[in-house]
């Protein structure tokens, strides 16, 4: 995912598990992040809100292979603009991360990305 969204012209790090990810967004600024639900050591949820917490103008999209809905995610109370479900084509992905940082509801996309790769 890093390499593809690259070559669409995004700027790019990459965390192993939530503990990384804390540490690079403490050091540096970040309009978006894409946390997938599961990872070692807490869960994507759990990362979203600390994000939210900490630095509230870091826009979160979750991403998992597991399926959930724009309810569920607004029930957990995480922050996230965004969901994609795996798999995805990279080529959508880059199309609707620009929309999450054009800005909010209807600028910003739907909540959840269609079209996943089969």
């Amino acid at each position: 995912m890093a390499i593809g969204l690259r070559s669409e012209g995004f700027d790019v790090e990459t965390a192993a598990d939530a503990d990384a990810a804390m540490a690079i967004l403490g050091s540096s600024a970040f309009d978006l992040i894409i946390v997938d639900l599961m990872m070692p050591g807490i869960n994507g949820i759990q990362l979203a809100r600390i994000v939210r917490e900490r630095h509230p103008c870091t826009r979160v999209v979750l991403t998992s292979a597991y399926h959930l809905s724009e309810r569920q995610l607004v029930r957990a109370d995480c922050g996230a603009v965004g969901f994609v479900p795996k798999p995805f084509d990279l080529s959508e992905l880059a199309r609707f991360l620009k929309a999450k940082l054009a800005g909010p509801e209807p600028a910003g996309g739907p909540f959840e990305m269609r079209g996943a790769a089969a």
